[in-house]
This record gives structure tokens, sequence and C-alpha cells, in this order.
């Protein structure tokens, strides 16, 4: 090869891949919608909620549409707002906290834990306490998923019955990953998850979904979905959103559902190979006992002293992308820097904020390309 020429682009995410492979399926799934016009809770989008939940487990499901607007539905129903506080990790994406503060409730951010990047059990007792001083009355906790790991959920639900807290699990980036055997979608009063074209189940634009057991809150979800409708639509009966999903989008996942367990399956043999094949350079993600992961990122921790952007920059010139998840953490961005955090601060989310990145990861990730990404990293270190 050309010593000038540019190396060929490794995809980050490739949606192209998983779109190649899908092909005439979704191409079908899209028509019969367009030739029954029903874009607005069409026959699909039922049929999807049936499957997810054969999947989950969960008794209901109630589609949405995005990851934010399943996490503000459940708060919405639960009715919380003003002068309640909620628990969050702070080493997440916003939309956790954003959620919250558009109630008008207060998110109180708590620490991490840096081995699973999943909330510290000890920051969240902290963070409840510290929820108290500030006059707030803690009412839930949103336990992340993150990366695609779950959470401790056992030990979250133990610390949220004994304080009388709801769980609302966020499994945006977790949805088909398990604990202790169990799929997520079954831990605390409800899950919420995401459909964005990024997560490994993704769609053709915005969506999401949530799951619950409890009968009445999945017919308040239900009402809050379209405007908070009564039996009559012009008879709204409480506060409520424009929160459905597309039939369009449901007909995608369904076919995308289809391959989901495999391209799991995939995910997890590309993250084993980096594994093997970092595991002495970089900290490697680790799963907890009894957790599972759908590796929606594939994110290492570097060396001390790295410096990250050089290290961005080597792998970019070798046509490999990366991304930093999160280069801040939701306490320190502005409009989240007035919010409490848990006694003691938050230490473990800003030493994570300051030294991860993450690889390309997905299930159509080959293993001579992944070996160009384990050169290109350990060349980078070397350098």
């Amino acid at each position: 090869m050309n010593q000038h020429m540019r190396p060929e682009p490794v995809p980050f995410i490739d949606i192209a891949a998983q779109r190649r492979r899908l092909g005439k399926s979704i191409d079908d799934a899209v028509s019969r919608v367009l030739n029954h016009c029903q874009f607005i809770s069409g026959p699909e989008v039922t049929a999807l909620e049936a499957a997810l939940a054969e999947f989950s487990g969960a008794k209901h499901v109630v589609s949405c549409a995005s990851g934010t607007d399943a996490l503000l539905m459940v708060l919405m129903a639960k009715q919380v707002g003003p002068g309640d506080a909620v628990l969050c990790p702070s080493f997440t994406f916003s939309a956790t906290g954003e959620a919250v503060a558009l109630t008008g409730a207060t998110p109180v951010f708590v620490d991490v834990d840096e081995t699973t990047f999943n909330i510290d059990a000890g920051s969240l007792k902290r963070g409840i306490a510290t929820a108290r001083q500030h006059g707030l009355k803690p009412r839930a906790v949103i336990p992340v998923d993150l990366f695609g790991q779950s959470a401790d959920h056992d030990a979250i639900a133990a610390i949220a019955a004994a304080e009388g807290l709801f769980v609302l699990d966020d499994a945006a980036q977790g949805f088909g990953a398990s604990y202790k055997g169990r799929k997520l979608g079954t831990f605390g009063l409800a899950t919420a998850t995401s459909f964005f074209p990024a997560k490994p189940l993704g769609c053709y634009g915005d969506g999401g979904a949530i799951f619950t057991d409890d009968d009445e809150l999945a017919d308040t979800l239900r009402s809050i979905r379209v405007h908070g409708q009564g039996s009559d639509k012009y008879d709204n009966v409480r506060l409520g959103l424009t929160g459905r999903l597309d039939t369009i989008q449901a007909a995608v996942l369904i076919e995308k559902l289809k391959i989901f367990e495999d391209e799991i399956a995939a995910r997890n043999a590309v993250a084993e190979r980096y594994a093997r094949g970092l595991g002495n350079l970089v900290t490697v993600p680790r799963l907890a006992p009894g957790c599972s992961s759908i590796w929606a990122c594939y994110t290492i921790r570097l060396p001390k002293g790295t410096d990250r952007t050089s290290f961005a920059d080597s792998l970019k010139a070798q046509g490999i992308p990366t991304a930093i998840y999160y280069t801040k953490s939701v306490h320190q961005q502005t409009a989240y820097r007035n919010f409490p955090v848990a006694e003691g601060g938050l230490p473990a989310s800003e030493s994570l904020s300051s030294d991860v990145i993450s690889l390309p990861v997905h299930a159509y990730l080959d293993e001579p390309t992944q070996e160009r990404v384990v050169k290109a990293v350990r060349d980078a270190l070397s350098a």
C-alpha cells in the first residue's frame, strides 16, 4: 500500500452492515405501513409491544417516542414534581437527570463504581441523606445500565425499599442484558429504554419503551402517551405528552428484534477479543458477577498520564474512530451545576470523565478489522 494512502475508515457503529443483512425484510415491513397508512398507533405498534414483552418477561410494554420520554412518562405517572428528589448517577447521558428536572423535581447526583461504571450503593445512601438535608423528599432512584451492563439491582432495590423509594431502571443502553439470570425490563417499578439508531436495538429515528408489571402504571402511561386522555380524547384527565412511537419505527424494530439475540452474541465475541488483545495495556471493562452486557459501548480507561487527545488523533490517522462517553459527568455540565451532589462529592465520575475513551463496537466488526483497531491502540500507546 502506498504510504500516503489513508487507511479505509472503520465505522464506529455499522448500521449499514445490519441494514444489508436485513435487506428486503425491512423494506417489506415499511412498505406494509406505507400501504395501510396507519402511521400513528398502527397494528405494528401493538405487535412490537407484545414481542418486547415476550422477549423481556415484563407484563406490560408501553412504546413511546424516545428514551427520554420513557423516563419522563414514568415520573409524570408517579406525580413526581417540585419538592421531590430523584437520585441519579452523574456518569451517564444527560437525559437521566433531564427527565427529572423537566418534572420540576430535583435530580440529586450520586457517584458510580469505577470498575462497572454503574451507580455506587454507598454514594446512593449518602445522596438520599443529602436530599433530605436540602429539605427535599426522596421519591425515586434511577439506576443506569451503562454501556450495556446491568447495574447492581439487588443492592439498589434493598436501599430503595428501606428508604421508601421506587426504582426506575434506565436501560437506554442496556436493554437485552441480564442480571442474575433475569433480563432487564423486570426490575424495579418500571424500566425505560431507547431505540435511538446507535443503540444495539435501534430504529431509524427516535423511539423508546417502558416495561412494567404494574397494571395501574401501564394504564396511566398509555393515557400520558396521548395527551393524558381519558375514555374520550377530548376529555383529558391528566397532563400528558405526544409520546407515541411511530408505526414505521415499530415495523423496523419488529424485524430487528428477530436477530437481536444473535447480534448480542456477536457483540460479546467482539468484547472478548478486545479484552484479550488490550487487557495488558489499558483498563478494559469488566463484568460484575451475575451480569451480562450487550456492549452498547466498549469503553476503556487509558493508563495514567496518557494524553487522550493525542491518543484519539493517532487512531484517527489510522482510520479508527473513537468517542468519549462522557467528557463531562452530568453534574459538571452547565445546566446541571446547581443541583445537589451526594455528600463526599463524585470523585469516581470525575476521574472516569478524564480518562475514558470508547472504541468501535458492533455485531459486524470482523476479526481482521478488529485487529486493526487493537494494533492502532498498541501503536498509539507505545509512541
